[in-house]
């Protein structure tokens, strides 16, 4: 077992660190200012995704993307960490399950969105579905030529700026038919509730859809009814790695500003890093960081080297959980060192502290992640998590 970096990955992974630094880090302050970029700046960086080829790194080169597998992802992701205000979302990525889509289906929604040319967002999540999407009420009832779709979606991520939405729906109200649809946002029938306002300054807003009566053809099912539970499971694993990755890289910059600001802080005569205080603190958190990248570089290697389907889904809770609230001790510890100057918003630390705490929530909560977890040692046993 060899975790090297090849030279193709040490390539992309500094290809991606520059991006971080010298394409997205400049919008910063605009989405932290503004609660948002404007619609002249998500185009420009559109087109830097395109023309630094980093656009689609999930799909095929034959779908119009970049073909990286999962290690190659993760490395990417791993600097897009780094962005404050999830920036990192404007290197967009088509939803994992669209790769199910019909030839028809991918010339109309996928390739584009390869393409940069649209841009999809899934709806889940419902006032009373969230951590168990079996309860969702969303419907889709068989009229003639399509289907007829009625529910209401809560926190749509990019649901502003997509102009089409992977609709998570029960058939027939029947959990056991859960099913996604294609659904363009211009249909008569798809309305915005409302966009409420979060604690992080996201690039994109997360609005509440209204489907009411929204009539899409037959031929907007993906896959085949009764698979939606399965794809949204393989989207839900491919988010939490991205999560992951992410939660590396953003503990990673806290950790260098923390760093840097304590080498050079000077208090009674010493930089406050001589202090023990401040040099326990910075261990902790380089430690915390090395196991955790330790654990997202090993699961990332294992599934891209034929790990089954369930282990995958089970190790990704553990790796998501650990990251998520790794991330939370080491920013916190960060503003710590920084004291006032960590509690501004314009420095990167207070917005990573900030930002990052709905990792602990999206995608699968921490308890979650501890259900799958303990469900996982059950029929599993302990060697799941301490056997690999």
């Amino acid at each position: 077992m060899d975790f090297s970096l090849s030279v193709k990955h040490l390539e992309l992974q500094a290809r991606a660190r520059q991006f971080a630094e010298q394409v997205l880090q400049p919008y910063e302050m605009e989405c932290e200012d503004n609660d948002g970029l404007s619609p002249e700046s998500l185009t420009a960086i559109n087109g830097k995704v395109m023309e630094w080829e980093l656009n689609a790194l999930n799909h095929t080169k034959e779908d119009g993307g970049q073909g990286y597998n999962i290690f190659e992802q993760m490395l990417v992701d791993e600097q897009l960490g780094r962005v404050t205000g999830a920036i990192w979302d404007t290197v967009f990525r088509p939803s994992y399950p669209m790769k199910f889509a019909s030839p028809a289906q991918k010339a109309e929604y996928l390739i584009p969105t390869c393409q940069g040319k649209r841009r999809d967002c899934y709806a889940i999540t419902e006032a009373d579905a969230g951590s168990d999407p079996t309860q969702c009420r969303t419907s889709a009832t068989k009229v003639a030529g399509g289907w007829s779709l009625n529910g209401e979606k809560w926190f749509v991520t990019v649901g502003d700026w997509a102009d089409y939405i992977l609709l998570h729906a029960h058939v027939d109200g029947d959990p056991a038919k859960a099913s996604v649809f294609f659904v363009d946002k211009n249909l008569s029938g798809v309305k915005v509730k409302r966009t409420p306002r979060y604690t992080h300054h996201f690039c994109y807003k997360h609005p509440e859809f209204i489907f009411e009566d929204v009539i899409v053809g037959e031929d907007k099912l993906l896959g085949e009814v009764g698979r939606g539970l399965d794809y949204t499971k393989d989207w839900f694993v491919e988010a939490r790695l991205g999560i992951a990755a992410r939660c590396v890289g953003g503990a990673t910059r806290a950790l260098e500003v923390a760093n840097e600001f304590a080498s050079k802080r000077v208090q009674f005569g010493t930089t406050i890093r001589d202090f023990q205080g401040i040099e326990f603190m910075l261990a902790d958190m380089a430690v915390e960081i090395m196991a955790a990248k330790s654990m997202l570089y090993r699961i990332c290697w294992g599934i891209d080297n034929g790990g089954e389907r369930k282990l995958n889904h089970a190790r990704v809770a553990a790796l998501k959980l650990y990251c998520s609230e790794m991330v939370g001790r080491v920013c916190d510890r960060a503003v710590q060192i920084l004291g006032g100057r960590g509690y501004m918003r314009e420095n990167p630390v207070e917005r990573l502290w900030r930002d990052t705490r709905v990792d602990r929530i999206w995608e699968g909560t921490s308890e979650i992640q501890r259900v799958i977890i303990g469900g996982q040692i059950k029929r599993r046993g302990l060697e799941v998590y301490t056997g690999w």
